[in-house]
């Protein structure tokens, strides 16, 4: 048995109020909320389950590339084409603080577990690291040592993952100062962390996702089926880690078998480039988004 009948493929809800591509969607800890973010240079945020618009922030001077909200759901930050990070408020939907210093686009943030550090990386070629408590805008880490832009994120409780189109995996042990290199020799565009945190996922640009030993870098399976040649497209693994989940550029979610990679379901999602797929993290349920402008929540047919 594949567990592929209990896979979110029944559309329960389609959010809709973006103008234009939504280039990212996440889930919050719970999963009960979920945050988008897109082209019209707004982030908005939504009750999934019923289909329900909450707020939309608006400051960004560009597109709005990656969100991130902390755990007790209190902030956001967000990051995009203006080369900024914002830190915002959720209630009151005031940014609390921007943080500049990337010389270009910023393609991905994320919070640190504790909420106090928010970490981006962008086409600078470079992943920095910011104090959310100081009023100081330079950032307290910079790694400057990719070779092309960096696309992706995960954070872990001493380690910052981050994949770049330069082909490499980097891992940064903050505690201990280290880096460590992975190379895959193709462009990477998205990277994720299994649950148990023992595997990495990566998502490269020769419509191929990579399973790598989180520890020795060893590639231990790969998936492919799907494409994914010229745009930023999520791949992640469900929340019991049984099964892998991309996007593709023709509209389609795919879903594979862990260890055989054989694809155990894809069906047509949305119209155009899905560009994000966020797992929930207890239930069998989904978040989509795509360049066709609208979030689509998926369920398990009962």
């Amino acid at each position: 048995m594949s567990g592929s009948e209990l896979l979110p493929k029944k559309e329960a809800n389609v959010l809709k109020g973006h103008e234009g591509a939504v280039l990212a969607a996440r889930f919050n800890q719970d999963g009960n909320y979920c945050l988008s973010c897109g082209k019209d240079r707004t982030i908005r945020l939504w009750n999934p389950h019923r289909g329900i618009h909450i707020k939309t922030y608006k400051s960004h001077g560009r597109d709005v590339r990656d969100v991130h909200v902390t755990p007790d759901n209190s902030k956001l930050c967000s990051c995009g084409g203006d080369r900024q990070v914002f830190y915002w408020d959720v209630s009151t939907g005031r940014v609390i603080r921007k943080f500049r210093g990337h010389d270009s686009e910023v393609n991905a943030v994320k919070f640190n577990d504790h909420a106090a550090v928010v970490v981006s990386a962008g086409y600078d070629r470079s992943v920095r690291a910011w104090d959310c408590r100081s009023h100081s805008t330079e950032p307290i880490q910079a790694c400057c040592l990719f070779v092309y832009s960096v696309m992706s994120l995960c954070l872990t409780q001493s380690e910052i993952l981050a994949g770049s189109v330069d082909g490499s995996v980097r891992t940064f042990d903050i505690r201990l100062g280290r880096e460590i290199s992975d190379n895959l020799g193709q462009p990477v565009n998205c990277v994720s962390l299994s649950n148990d945190g023992n595997c990495v996922l990566a998502g490269c640009l020769d419509s191929t996702l990579r399973l790598l030993d989180r520890t020795t870098g060893e590639l231990l399976q790969e998936y492919k089926g799907h494409t994914c040649k010229s745009y930023k497209t999520d791949c992640c693994l469900t929340n019991s880690d049984a099964h892998v989940v991309s996007g593709s550029e023709d509209g389609s979610v795919f879903f594979w078998d862990l260890v055989d990679a054989s694809v155990v379901s894809s069906f047509r999602a949305h119209s155009s480039v899905v560009t994000s797929v966020s797992y929930h993290p207890k239930d069998s349920c989904m978040i989509t988004s795509s360049v066709d402008g609208t979030i689509r929540v998926w369920n398990a047919s009962k």
